[in-house]
């Protein structure tokens, strides 16, 4: 590293300890929900293969981790694996997989956040099944971030199987449809998606410049704030993160009113 670098990450360094200082840790949100991409970009930017930026991306995310922890959110839900991904060359997919089931294994092991699994189990391999459901058996005691890993997740594939779960619970129950009909209400709707129990997402953070949601809890984020950043998800900064809370801090949230 030159000098020229090391200065650039020195102010930089000094620049997140200034918003860091202004930051109000009572308008931090409690829940951040985030679309991690731009891995398979900075590999090609940086003369990499498309695995090794999964590799990275995926280093990232304690690093992430821990930066909630020092700002007290609640709960992180992580977009590592869409439904749409299952249609990628296999080449890739398969080490993807690999890569995804050691970041289970990996924030289990840590100890310190619950690991919570959202998204269909359909169309994963029998050892990620296994792998993330020893995570959220051996995390269920933990007192610390509750970190959604969204694997084999689509917004319309979770409202999809929440309906199909309301029906069927109604079926157990011997309601009749006539009755579940005049029952259903967004609540109720609610008490069957994958996030059931937890709050709605305060603030959505999407790496790459792209400003789209791409099917990202389409039900949870109806009021949802949302940051896109330019930056590729392996080289997402704390600064990124701090500059992500001051915007959110800075916004006054209507929720229609």
């Amino acid at each position: 590293m030159n000098l020229r670098d090391k200065l650039r990450g020195l102010l930089v360094r000094l620049y997140a300890r200034r918003v860091e200082g202004h930051l109000d840790h009572a308008q931090v949100p409690k829940h951040i929900g985030v679309i991690m991409d731009g891995n398979r970009r900075w590999a090609k930017a940086a003369g990499s293969s498309t695995v090794h930026g999964h590799r990275v991306g995926a280093e990232k995310i304690e690093e992430f981790l821990g930066w909630c922890t020092e700002t007290d959110v609640e709960v992180v839900t992580l977009w590592l694996l869409s439904t749409d991904n299952f249609d990628r060359p296999q080449d890739e997919l398969g080490p993807l997989l690999g890569i995804i089931e050691d970041v289970v294994r990996t924030l289990a092991a840590d100890g310190r956040w619950r690991v919570h699994h959202v998204g269909t189990s359909d169309r994963l391999p029998a050892q990620m099944r296994i792998a993330l459901k020893e995570a959220a058996e051996s995390t269920a005691h933990v007192d610390g971030i509750v970190v959604n890993v969204a694997i084999g997740y689509g917004g319309r594939q979770e409202i999809a199987d929440a309906v199909r779960s309301m029906i069927q619970d109604a079926a157990d129950k011997g309601t009749s449809m006539e009755e579940l009909a005049d029952a259903v209400d967004v609540d109720m709707i609610g008490r069957h998606l994958y996030t059931k129990a937890q709050p709605d997402p305060d603030l959505v953070i999407r790496t790459s410049g792209e400003q789209r949601l791409s099917g990202f809890m389409l039900w949870q984020t109806a009021h949802s704030e949302y940051y896109f950043c330019e930056v590729f998800w392996p080289a997402f900064r704390k600064v990124d993160f701090l500059r992500a809370l001051r915007d959110y801090a800075a916004r006054h949230r209507r929720y229609g009113g």
